[in-house]
């Protein structure tokens, strides 16, 4: 599922950039939403989704390995492997596999701040 930013974006301060370890994943806590955020030391960039995995429904994906796919960074969930675009959550590894919602993430003074739109309509991409 594609987090689509079209409304108001609440920037939420997740945590100093020493808090996340390079080239790896941290969970962060957001009201009752956990949001895996990755430092992506080796692009330079930052990323956050969803930490529930959507086949297994467990909150797995802060832990999930970092890469690139032509390019394109993904996240590999720790437990069946299958890849998600870091960029608009999209599962990488499989033509029909469910996506995963992602956030728009930025870097000021030091602290990491999410973007959250409380929108009730995004809710976390589930596979049956």
């Amino acid at each position: 599922m594609n987090y689509s930013i079209t409304e108001d974006i609440q920037w939420y301060r997740a945590c100093m950039i020493t808090d996340v370890p390079e080239n790896g994943g941290v969970c962060v806590k957001y009201k009752d939403e956990q949001i895996a955020l990755f430092h992506f030391a080796r692009r330079g960039e930052w990323y956050a989704s969803q930490n529930l995995c959507p086949h297994r429904r467990q909150m797995t994906i802060s832990r999930g390995m970092i890469g690139s796919q032509g390019g394109e960074p993904k996240v590999a969930c720790p437990l069946h492997k299958k890849t998600f675009s870091l960029i608009d959550g999209r599962c990488l590894s499989d033509e029909e596999g469910c996506g995963i919602k992602t956030y728009p993430v930025k870097v000021i003074d030091q602290y990491v701040y999410i973007g959250i739109v409380d929108d009730k309509d995004s809710s976390q991409a589930i596979c049956a």
